[in-house]
């Protein structure tokens, strides 16, 4: 059984830093192409950075020089460097994975909280 587990949110001021981390566990599991989403209140969720298996990156426009998504293989895990964040970075943010059956997973959230 695929479980992710995310870790990293919290409250931060405007201009701060935070480091979204997003550990996949199970037996067989190799991450293939891995995304952050985020969803405020009131909006749809929208994707935030994306990485291939290649470690092919892509962002949102919103995020782009801010946010760095990176994968440590080894460890089946992926991470969001948030930098200069500012209040309308506040969201809750999902984990994707897919494995290599193209098969989805999410993580349960993470909350992040910039104050201005």
């Amino acid at each position: 059984q695929v479980q992710l587990v995310e870790s990293g949110g919290g409250l931060v001021q405007a201009g701060g830093s935070l480091r979204l981390s997003c550990a996949v566990s199970g037996s067989t599991f190799s991450i293939n192409e891995a995304g952050y989403y985020r969803q405020a209140p009131g909006k749809q969720r929208e994707l935030v950075a994306a990485i291939t298996n290649t470690g092919r990156t892509n962002y949102a426009d919103s995020v782009k020089g801010r946010f760095i998504i990176s994968r440590d293989n080894a460890k089946n895990t992926v991470y969001l460097q948030m930098n200069s964040l500012k209040p309308e970075d506040t969201a809750e943010y999902y984990c994707n994975v897919l494995d290599y059956a193209w098969r989805g997973h999410w993580g349960q959230g993470t909350r992040v909280t910039v104050s201005s």
